[in-house]
């Protein structure tokens, strides 16, 4: 309903594909579909309610899609959510709901529409993950094991598909740094890691996906990070990060929610 989920159902609309948007936001999400449907004079457009946080309600939507409108051949995983606090102020509810939507939410989708795909060989699996998904980083000490876990499902569903010799179900893990859709409103950001606008970053997932691209990294430094980390003493990487002021990025965070209250 808002976000990069919007842009990127925007783009995927006016490419003439059919799309189901989930959101737990019904009204929002209506709107939305309402609109694309509008922009494309199309009825291709389908928004239903689906709280990520429950499995039972995945599993009731993603039956619902199939009886309706058939097998799904892309899945982009893209909702999240983030508390930016250190991890001794994170209520347990505030973890388990990190987990939910970041992580386990994949693996109840995946479930329920991998099959289709994996019996025609045919399909994409996209997995919105984030930078915070390859380095860790203070005060996101759950929002980075989420994202941690949302990458490595990505690498080992993709070594899973070459094992079973379904070369036509492609695999596409996206890792930005901090978007400014709101849900990182206040964070600090600097030269190497500017705030990224969500018109690019839409536009870039789009083409990598169209591309069947492995992964995308946003910015393209995030590559000299990976290299770094590969290379260097995890004291190293501490001090870096440190002196980078990574670590002291979310310490002027607002966020969507704290924003609206």
């Amino acid at each position: 309903a808002s976000g990069l989920g919007k842009g990127v159902a925007q783009r995927l609309a006016n490419l003439g594909c059919t799309l189901v948007l989930w959101d737990v936001d019904e009204a929002g999400n209506a709107r939305v579909a309402q609109e694309l449907n509008q922009e494309t004079k199309s009825k291709r457009i389908h928004a239903m309610k689906c709280d990520l946080t429950s499995r039972e309600s995945i599993y009731e939507c993603a039956k619902k899609v199939q009886d309706t409108i058939g097998n799904v051949t892309m899945v982009i995983n893209n909702a999240g959510v983030v508390s930016g606090k250190p991890l001794v102020e994170c209520s347990d509810a505030s973890i388990q709901r990190t987990f939910d939507v970041n992580v386990l939410a994949h693996f109840w989708i995946l479930k329920a529409f991998l099959p289709s795909m994996l019996d025609n060989n045919h399909g994409h699996v996209v997995t919105i993950a984030s930078a915070a998904g390859l380095t860790g980083t203070a005060r996101l000490v759950d929002y980075c094991s989420s994202k941690f876990a949302a990458v490595g499902l990505h690498e080992a569903l993709t070594h899973e598909l070459y094992a079973l010799k379904k070369t036509g179900v492609k695999t596409t893990v996206v890792c930005p740094s901090f978007i400014n859709t709101g849900m990182f409103e206040g964070v600090k950001t600097d030269v190497l890691f500017p705030l990224i606008k969500s018109d690019d970053i839409c536009d870039k997932i789009v083409e990598a996906v169209r591309k069947d691209r492995h992964m995308l990294l946003v910015p393209k430094i995030l590559r000299a990070v990976l290299f770094l980390r590969s290379i260097t003493s995890t004291t190293a990487q501490v001090e870096m990060q440190s002196l980078s002021g990574v670590d002291d990025s979310m310490s002027t965070f607002v966020g969507r929610a704290q924003k609206l209250t």
